[in-house]
């Protein structure tokens, strides 16, 4: 009778047990972590919590001040999604790395510009001028394709801006000289100390640093699709219903109405 009641009592033990780890996974499923710069994109998720919470899913968001690491810690597992960078920048790091990361949707445009202390728009730049551009190879091609436009060089037959270097320049007729090994969230200090004549700064280090594009830049890049910052997650992820939800509220009517709202064109919301 003893063992019996002791193999009852094991069993219904089990039970529990099992059941508690399915409940666990169940929540585990229903929370993700997700990387991101601390502006825009943090502020934008902590926008969207309460909203994610009405649709059963539990956001965290972990910040970083680098371009390297959300990637990094992507790839490892430590985070479900990171939400800070656009394609070619992805791209670029899973050749580099080996990653295996996709796009689950874009979300919105942070317009790169070049701002400046000495000259209020491009035809003032002298001979000779020094353009900083930060170590972020794939924003080359935005800083090429700005000063293309403003009529100050030529790209060389051929290349696609979206992956051109500084090699590919044809001609150069005011001789400007480039300096690129810059880390990019130091960009807003070297234009503080008037370090160059035009300083390549992207939306998210120059809004922390209390300039406003859309007034403040000498020029701004034209919206560009493949330039739009992202959910990047390991292959196969993009179809968690998890990540999925995160993607749709980000992209709702009301999200990008906020998103307008409050930066007023620094940010540009993507349909």
């Amino acid at each position: 009778m003893k063992k019996s009641l002791f193999l009852i009592a094991a069993v219904l033990l089990t039970g529990v047990t099992l059941a508690g780890c399915g409940q666990k996974k169940q929540a585990d499923s229903n929370t993700i972590t997700v990387g991101a710069s601390a502006m825009p994109h943090a502020e934008i998720l902590k926008h969207i919590q309460p909203e994610l919470k009405k649709e059963g899913v539990n956001l965290k968001i972990k910040v970083f001040s680098d371009y390297v690491l959300p990637n990094k810690a992507l790839d490892s597992g430590e985070l479900d999604a990171n939400y800070y960078q656009h394609v070619p920048f992805m791209k670029k790091a899973n050749k580099d790395n080996g990653y295996h990361l996709v796009s689950a949707g874009s979300i919105h445009l942070e317009p790169l510009g070049l701002y400046s202390k000495q000259v209020k728009k491009l035809s003032e730049v002298k001979d000779g001028a020094k353009v900083l551009v930060s170590s972020s190879q794939p924003d080359w091609g935005r800083v090429l394709t700005i000063l293309k436009d403003g009529g100050l060089i030529t790209l060389k037959a051929g290349v696609n801006a979206e992956n051109a270097t500084f090699k590919d320049i044809a001609t150069n007729p005011k001789h400007l000289k480039f300096e690129y090994t810059f880390e990019p969230k130091l960009m807003p200090e070297l234009l503080k100390n008037d370090e160059g004549t035009l300083v390549a700064i992207n939306s998210n280090y120059a809004v922390q640093g209390g300039l406003n594009p859309e007034k403040d830049a000498v020029a701004l890049e034209k919206q560009s699709s493949p330039y739009a910052n992202i959910v990047a997650v390991n292959k196969g992820d993009q179809n968690k219903p998890a990540i999925k939800k995160l993607v749709k509220v980000l992209k709702s009517q009301s999200t990008q109405t906020w998103i307008k709202n409050k930066w007023h064109g620094a940010v540009l919301p993507v349909e």
